[in-house]
């Protein structure tokens, strides 16, 4: 019955990284019953049923586990091929596949991607954005970008941001009507926007009191999980927020919002790193992406000796 093919591979592989018959058929551009197809025919070629299917989950199986952990060196193996055939033409080409932190897709990837596209024609570059620490590997993707404090031990990291002062900043209307907060022990009678991060946890405000970092308690009748919910409450003067200072530069720029207890700011948070496996070479267009992105967002020599964080090895 013969062995199934490089293309039926990768959408078996695409339905247990998405868990969804549904979400893979929607990524390969198929239909799930096209997709249902697929993995039946492999599981008949094979002789071995290689995922469970319920109502509710999609898992596989022992030998669909044993399968997807050799497929994915293999397929990309032969996607690292087909690009080495690619860049014979002397410029880097082929398709990326990144998992982004929502803070770095924003603040890096989205004014850096349409000139690294324009420069490199023959690169194309799929962006999941993904608040939580995925695999990397087990979802085939070819790096990750996230704050250095997050990395693993088995990976390589290139530095490709600054480190990010936060800043507590709020619209003139919100102080001309409840005043400023003078220090940190103020932010009790203020409305102050919280930070829910995708584990449920609430990010914390942090100062520095007496020479030590210091977490204050703050309330709020905003919690929000999405930055720009967050960026116009303030801006319209509903609450006064602690940010990284990237995400409000331009509106305190331009006189929208304005800074307060800075004698209390803490130490400016990690920047953001580019990440991929210890035991995988980077194929061309990765190296050309991390080149073009630590030109871009990282200007001071500190920024770009590439050291990171403990947890993660870099280069």
């Amino acid at each position: 019955m013969g062995v199934p093919g490089f293309a039926e591979s990768g959408v078996f592989l695409t339905v247990l990284e998405q868990k969804s018959f549904t979400k893979a058929a929607k990524r390969h551009g198929l239909s799930p019953a096209r997709v249902s197809d697929i993995v039946r025919r492999m599981e008949d070629m094979l002789g071995v049923r290689l995922i469970e299917r319920t109502t509710r989950s999609v898992a596989p199986t022992a030998a669909g586990e044993r399968l997807s952990e050799r497929l994915r060196i293999v397929l990309a193996d032969y996607e690292a091929a087909l690009d080495s055939i690619k860049e014979l033409g002397g410029r880097p080409a082929g398709a990326l596949r990144l998992n982004v932190a929502p803070p770095a897709a924003d603040l890096v990837m989205a004014p850096a991607l349409p000139r690294f596209l324009a420069r490199y024609p023959e690169i194309s570059v799929e962006i999941v954005e993904d608040s939580g620490l995925t695999d990397i590997v087990a979802g085939r993707f070819d790096a990750g970008i996230r704050p250095g404090v997050r990395l693993a031990r088995d990976m390589i990291a290139v530095r490709i941001s600054e480190r990010m002062p936060m800043v507590v900043v709020g619209a003139p209307s919100y102080f001309a009507a409840s005043g400023r907060p003078r220090g940190p022990q103020d932010l009790a009678s203020h409305e102050c926007i919280r930070f829910r991060l995708s584990n449920g946890t609430l990010f914390p405000w942090s100062f520095r009191i007496k020479q030590k970092r210091t977490e204050v308690q703050v309330q709020g009748r905003l919690i929000a999980q999405g930055m720009e919910v967050a960026k116009a409450a303030v801006r319209d003067g509903a609450a006064i927020f602690q940010v990284p200072l990237p995400y409000v530069a331009n509106d305190l720029a331009e006189g929208r919002l304005e800074r307060v207890l800075d004698d209390w700011a803490d130490t400016p948070i990690d920047g953001f790193f580019l990440y991929y496996p210890a035991s995988r070479q980077p194929r061309p267009a990765l190296k050309a992406l991390m080149q073009f992105l630590r030109t871009t967002h990282t200007s001071s020599p500190a920024s770009r000796t590439g050291n990171v964080s403990k947890g993660a090895r870099s280069r």
